[in-house]
């Protein structure tokens, strides 16, 4: 009888352990993001993975996401004669959630993975306690770049991505289905507040902290030899997305209310 409430409170302990473990490895990160020396090439390499080598995935899902949301947009609206307004739902629902939102899922398929593999597998090697060996801090060598470099790189591919799906809802509405393209322009940045696109780009920054920090932690704490490699990766990926998915709702709430 008292099974189901033993289970209960195994989950919250597992819970609060592993929040615990997350949360200090947050704070040594942001700690040793401010102490010097600063690991700038590695912090660059980094960038490069994680922005640049993503750069054609978020091209491809947020033009062809900006053109699907433009044809059910404009379907919808032809039948309240608001096709007018199409380039503006587009330009919103873009910059403030299908940009950062998809972009932040696409890298945490990619890069989150890549970066919870790559550590998994260097502590199931020991080639994280050789850095110890040989006095270097692995959270300031191995983490704290991977963390600046997703949070700096996340709004970069997110502005990207919102330019991108705009064009791509141009092309629709305006290749397809033959409506003014000046009218097209005009609404989307009469309605358009700079707001909308920073708030945003916050959004994308917290995601990609959130990311680098959550595959980081997965990889870092790997154990049990290639098989541990794998449960990480998937951990890390899922952990991302669900903390994307949870969080987009709370930062909406504060930053667009």
């Amino acid at each position: 009888m008292l099974r189901p409430i033993e289970l209960i409170g195994k989950t919250i302990i597992r819970f609060s352990e592993e929040l615990g473990r997350i949360l200090i490895l947050l704070s040594l990160t942001v700690r040793h993001m401010l102490l010097p020396p600063y690991e700038v090439r590695n912090t660059f390499k980094q960038m490069l993975e994680i922005g640049v080598r993503s750069l054609p995935v978020v091209l491809i899902t947020a033009i062809f996401t900006g053109m699907v949301f433009a044809l059910q947009t404009f379907t919808g609206f032809k039948r309240f004669g608001a096709e007018g307004v199409v380039g503006t739902v587009v330009a919103l629902s873009m910059t403030r959630e299908l940009g950062p939102v998809l972009t932040g899922l696409i890298v945490a398929g990619r890069a989150g993975a890549a970066m919870a593999a790559e550590l998994g597998t260097m502590r199931v090697t020991e080639q994280i306690d050789a850095l110890e060996t040989l006095a270097t801090n692995p959270i300031k060598y191995l983490i704290v770049p991977r963390f600046i470099a997703g949070m700096l790189m996340l709004p970069a591919l997110a502005a990207v991505a919102d330019i991108t799906g705009i064009i791509g809802g141009y092309f629709i509405t305006v290749g397809l289905f033959d409506t003014s393209s000046i009218a097209y322009w005009k609404r989307t940045w009469n309605y358009l507040m700079i707001s909308d696109i920073y708030n945003g780009l916050i959004k994308a920054g917290f995601f990609g902290a959130s990311i680098s920090l959550l595959s980081c932690y997965k990889g870092f704490y790997t154990r049990g030899g290639a098989e541990g490699v794998g449960k990480a990766t998937t951990g890390a990926v899922v952990l991302s997305s669900m903390t994307i998915l949870i969080s987009d709702y709370f930062l909406s709430v504060w930053l667009f209310k």
